[in-house]
């Protein structure tokens, strides 16, 4: 984790952010859907998931959109500030499997800079989109 913020005038576009690889567990995906408030079986409930045809329980997007942020802020440090996420989900996250972001910006102005960041686990990206966050100058 970057305990110094990221300064505005020492990033370049191009630049790619370090790799956060988050191991999978039924804890993190049981957990990340109560704590958001998503009560739907298939987050918590092994069976409900197997009826809905995948093996075991998945991650639902708001655990997704949680660790996305924190892959932006253990980056930029704790005094950057997110303006926007904005992602889209692909194949699910399942327990046993890593999810690694990684992240790479694509533009710079200001304050601010946007990046665009991928989350792949074994079956593909489970996540993709950007993040626009302002920096320390």
């Amino acid at each position: 984790m970057n305990t110094n913020d990221v300064k505005i005038g020492d990033v370049s576009v191009g630049d790619t952010l370090p790799e956060l690889p988050i191991p999978l567990t039924v804890s993190l995906i049981v957990s990340g859907a109560l704590a958001s408030r998503d009560y739907t079986p298939v987050h918590h409930d092994k069976a409900k998931a197997q009826q809905a045809g995948l093996g075991d329980v998945f991650m639902n997007i708001l655990t997704t959109n949680g660790l996305v942020g924190r892959f932006i802020t253990d980056w930029a440090g704790p005094n950057a500030m997110l303006r926007n996420v904005n992602i889209k989900l692909g194949t699910p996250n399942l327990p046993g499997d890593t999810m690694t972001l990684t992240g790479i910006i694509v533009s710079k102005q200001s304050d601010e800079v946007t990046v665009d960041i991928t989350g792949k686990n074994a079956w593909g990206n489970h996540v993709t989109g950007t993040v626009r966050v302002a920096l320390a100058s």
